[in-house]
């Protein structure tokens, strides 16, 4: 069974592996589950997406979404999995790397921290408790 790609010479094509960017990302990801963040670059199809020919723009520049998820390419570069509600693209849901985002949000603080935060402090109050028996 014959695939029914066309290849257009005029396509440029992506590789994020070995891009001038590629190499290792900094071991601590520079935005969190939950963040508001906005696309800072189109986001163009590089293969990555099996339902569009390759170059196909996936998420215009200057679109908002969130962080969803977060993962890792071949152990070393880190993606972003951003929902962009109410897009009118084909898909909602697009991968990113961290130059191709900016945050909205300085202030923020990811609910994993306020969790183990909220932790710490139930701790403190319970240990001091035990000592005051």
């Amino acid at each position: 069974m014959a695939a029914n790609y066309t290849f257009d010479p005029d396509v440029k094509l992506y590789d994020s592996v070995t891009a001038d960017r590629s190499g290792r990302d900094a071991d601590e990801p520079k935005y969190l589950v939950g963040q508001k963040v906005r696309l800072v670059e189109d986001i163009v199809n590089d293969g990555t997406y099996p339902h569009a020919k390759i170059g196909t723009l996936m998420m215009p520049k200057g679109s908002i979404g969130y962080i969803k998820t977060m993962g890792d390419f071949l152990q070393v570069i880190r993606v972003y999995e951003v929902h962009f509600f109410g897009s009118d693209m084909e898909v909602e849901i697009v991968g990113c790397r961290e130059h191709e985002l900016e945050s909205m949000e300085d202030d923020y603080v990811d609910e994993e921290t306020l969790e183990r935060e909220a932790f710490e402090a139930h701790r403190k109050k319970m240990a001091k408790l035990r000592e005051e028996k």
